[in-house]
């Protein structure tokens, strides 16, 4: 079989979509006329260079002949079909399937060496089971106090705000928040302005995750006419999902 390839074309559909969008013509309505006046232009400039030429382009040029020789014969356009049609079908699936290769070569050249990696079921271990006697454990804090040279007193009054601050379970927070929203939505940005510290913000944080992960409640734009760039203004938490789908999901109850 001949093996062809004429310069950046592959193949005869390819040539004739370069003719249309060339000559700017529609390609729902080609003019059937310059388009098979190009062609035909093309293979004999390609069979003056040597170029072989593949069977595929000598049965489209016959096809192109065929189609204009039908466009001369009277016809009535309410009952027959459009002698062009065919062509005109097979250059707009080309045209689509060219378009997405290109955007699927962009996707490859991207992505195409990486690999996906699925994510481990890994359960958290909450158990501490070193064994260390209590001498061992406050020589060690000695020996830290030593040599960072900070005294008891002063490592106790400098975490004194971390170790006694008051522990947010996040369950509460979300069993609150889900209460809430059953009588109405809440505005986004008030829900975390009305936070008494810094834990409770986290711990509301969180929970709004917890509560996206499992689908219970989604975040809506609602946007006004005071100001329509500001997007975090005017976002509210709706609640989606029934009181069964709740008590199915597994939520979080880690302490901030």
């Amino acid at each position: 079989m001949i093996q062809y390839k004429l310069e950046t074309f592959e193949g005869p559909l390819d040539l004739l979509l370069s003719l249309v969008a060339k000559h700017k013509l529609d390609i729902s309505d080609i003019p059937i006329d310059l388009l098979c006046e190009q062609y035909m232009a093309y293979i004999k400039d390609a069979e003056e260079h040597d170029v072989a030429l593949a069977c595929e382009f000598l049965l489209m040029a016959s096809e192109l002949m065929l189609i204009k020789s039908r466009m001369l014969l009277p016809r009535d356009p309410a009952s027959s079909e459009d002698p062009r049609k065919p062509l005109v079908d097979a250059l707009i699936e080309y045209q689509r399937a060219k378009l997405a290769a290109g955007e699927l070569s962009d996707l490859f050249r991207l992505y195409g060496g990486r690999t996906a990696k699925e994510q481990d079921d890994v359960s958290p271990d909450r158990t501490y089971v070193a064994d260390h006697a209590v001498d061992l454990l406050r020589a060690a804090l000695v020996h830290v106090f030593t040599e960072t040279k900070f005294s008891e007193k002063t490592v106790r009054e400098e975490f004194s705000g971390i170790v006694n601050a008051p522990r947010i379970p996040v369950e509460d927070v979300i069993a609150r928040l889900i209460g809430g929203l059953r009588e109405k939505n809440a505005d986004l940005e008030d829900y975390f302005r009305r936070s008494e510290s810094r834990a409770e913000v986290i711990a509301k944080f969180i929970g709004i995750l917890e509560l996206l992960k499992f689908h219970i409640i989604e975040l809506r734009e609602s946007i006004t006419e005071e100001n329509v760039t500001d997007v975090y203004s005017h976002a509210e938490i709706v609640l989606i999902a029934t009181d069964e789908e709740i008590a199915a999901a597994q939520l979080e109850s880690n302490d901030y």
